[in-house]
């Protein structure tokens, strides 16, 4: 019997230890709420409160607006953005393995090799697809 009421104490001390190692980040988040808050009031009372038409224009890089808002842009531009992102976080899984390659072994190389082959059928299927072609 005293033996389980040891362990029992000493699960509860360990319980009590892991929560109390997570009062500096409560604190440290408490602090940067109340600095947030605080910044946010200062700033609403000590900012000017004057709106004009100047104040109230859209600023756009200090070029007076014109036409209409809502043409058509091309396709091709979002197009090539996403593969662009697409294919340059792909090649960046290419980072670990290089730093672990003698650990990895041959596994490694052939879970690189796959994910390889994987890259190339999806940039020929782009190619075939024909998605990196401009002459439309």
């Amino acid at each position: 019997m005293y033996n389980f009421l040891q362990i029992r104490l000493s699960a509860f001390l360990l319980d009590v230890n892991t929560v109390g190692s997570y009062i500096p980040v409560a604190l440290q988040v408490l602090i940067v709420v109340g600095l947030i808050g605080f910044l946010l009031w200062a700033t609403h009372m000590l900012g000017p409160k004057r709106k004009t038409s100047d104040k109230l224009e859209v600023f756009s890089s200090g070029i007076g607006s014109h036409g209409e808002a809502r043409q058509p842009m091309a396709i091709k531009y979002f197009l090539v953005a996403i593969l662009f992102v697409l294919f340059d976080v792909e090649v960046i899984f290419f980072y670990p393995y290089a730093v672990n390659i003698k650990g990895l072994g041959w596994h490694g190389f052939y879970a690189v090799l796959m994910f390889v082959g994987f890259f190339l059928c999806g940039f020929i299927y782009i190619l075939k697809k024909g998605a990196l072609k401009w002459e439309d």
